[in-house]
């Protein structure tokens, strides 16, 4: 199953179907994303990954999500143009998705299967902030919020799950990404 998470069906924000077997030999940072969260500056780290990795075969892909409060509520057009005109986004995006429960995309099936615990920050409250507040995930390896991200290595293999709150620049993931490129 490891490879296949990169011959799942997806479409790209623009509308084009395809699979992920464009990306095939590269390290990937697949992050489920949100234009009205806390979170959301992530953006400019994520694309400072991008710029700074990309010529080592790496490449952010950032998948839509409006389960968490509503905070993706645009359409794909909407979506772009805010990621490209507030944070600069070259890194591929595709259409709107959801992550949890029964219409879960079958790329999310695939990677929360092959990874169902993240890795959180050390000391991060984060998920516990989230439960006190009626928002813990409902069934065991549920995406937590926006921003979660999972790095899949050059094989198509799922090399670490990360929390919302595990940000793009945290010398963790930064680390991980390096040892998933050196291979």
């Amino acid at each position: 199953m490891q490879a296949d998470v990169l011959t799942t069906d997806v479409v790209t924000i623009d509308g084009q179907p395809g699979t992920l077997t464009a990306w095939q030999g590269k390290v990937l940072l697949i992050v489920n994303v949100a234009s009205k969260c806390g979170l959301t500056p992530q953006y400019e780290q994520l694309e400072a990954l991008q710029k700074r990795y990309a010529d080592q075969g790496f490449a952010v892909l950032g998948f839509p999500c409006n389960q968490f409060l509503e905070q993706e509520p645009g359409s794909e057009q909407e979506i772009q143009a805010f990621c490209s005109t507030t944070y600069g986004v070259t890194f591929p995006m595709f259409s709107k998705i959801e992550v949890n429960g029964e219409r879960r995309h079958p790329l999310y099936q695939k990677l929360i299967a092959l990874a169902p615990v993240a890795q959180a920050p050390q000391g991060s409250g984060f998920y516990d902030r989230m439960a006190s507040k009626g928002r813990a995930p409902k069934q065991p390896g549920d995406i937590l919020w926006n921003f979660e991200k999972f790095l899949v290595d050059r094989q198509g293999k799922v090399a670490g799950r990360f929390s919302p709150d595990m940000l793009p620049d945290a010398p963790e993931l930064v680390a991980a990404i390096e040892r998933a490129l050196e291979q």
